[in-house]
């Protein structure tokens, strides 16, 4: 087994006092197979009222607001989580195009086939999909080949792209980072009829750290398909999601599990600084 522990630091500075400032933070790892959840703390400072929930996704959300003029709001999730190592999960007996394109599946599974404008892709994107499936294999291998088929035309290039970037987007730019790359693949994955769902988290970028040794660690994005279960996928790394993986939370999307958001009462700009540290201490 593997321990992660990961502290994420989040600051806002304002050019002015701020009146008042309502917010939610996703930034509890998830509880579930493949991922123990050891202790978990969010704190911030100032804050009047906290209040914690699960989402209809299942991710764990904090709400808190500041009803006193402040300057800066400071957040930091603390968290350690327990994570197997060895090989990924192999897909189960449901990974047949019978199963997973029939009437029955496909209407359960209609929140992660149905796009938004967020995740729909151009037709050209849908016909590399189709143009990939027939080479043959069943859902889960087909939907490795349509990721790594897309990853292969997309340059990984941070600061092109926005929160607010669409698949269609990024794809006409050729550019983008995970979470660009994440919603291509899953606009991709609904076109062929693969349910798919985005994936928001943590990813330690050195698997040769030691332990005990902290590290840059990166806020990242990923997704997971069913092919007789969830299979959980990195598309920017071409990969299966390993013990170097902290998931936070799972959507249709990034909006839905975006690790922060909130608003503020006044006329005030803000800067905003975040860190993420990662220790393997296990």
């Amino acid at each position: 087994m593997t321990v992660l522990r990961v502290v994420h630091a989040t600051t806002f500075e304002y050019s002015a006092p701020v009146a008042a400032s309502y917010n939610e933070a996703r930034l509890t790892p998830s509880r579930g197979p493949g991922q123990r959840l050891l202790d978990s703390q969010v704190s911030v400072n100032p804050h009047t009222w906290m209040h914690d929930y699960v989402d209809y996704w299942g991710t764990s959300v904090t709400t808190f607001e500041v009803l006193a003029p402040h300057e800066r709001l400071e957040i930091v999730a603390s968290s350690s989580v327990e994570l197997p190592d060895g090989p990924p999960r192999e897909p189960g007996e449901g990974n047949s195009w019978d199963f997973v394109t029939g009437p029955v599946f496909q209407d359960t599974m209609a929140a992660y086939l149905a796009d938004s404008e967020t995740t729909s892709v151009p037709p050209e994107v849908a016909d590399l999909a189709r143009t990939v499936s027939p080479r043959g294999g069943d859902p889960d291998t087909v939907a490795q080949d349509v990721c790594r088929a897309i990853r292969d035309r997309l340059e990984y290039l941070p600061g092109v792209t926005t929160v607010h970037t669409t698949a269609r987007e990024a794809w006409h730019a050729r550019k983008g980072v995970c979470q660009d790359v994440s919603h291509l693949c899953l606009g991709a994955l609904r076109a062929l009829g693969i349910p798919a769902r985005y994936v928001s988290g943590y990813l330690h970028p050195r698997p040769d750290a030691e332990v005990g040794e902290t590290v840059e660690g990166e806020s990242h994005a990923w997704i997971e398909w069913w092919a007789g279960g969830w299979r959980a996928f990195d598309p920017t790394n071409r990969a299966f999601v390993a013990s170097d993986h902290v998931v936070l939370g799972r959507g249709r999307e990034y909006r839905d599990v975006s690790p922060l958001k909130g608003v503020y009462a006044g006329t005030a700009t803000s800067a905003l600084d975040v860190t993420v540290r990662i220790t393997r201490t296990a």
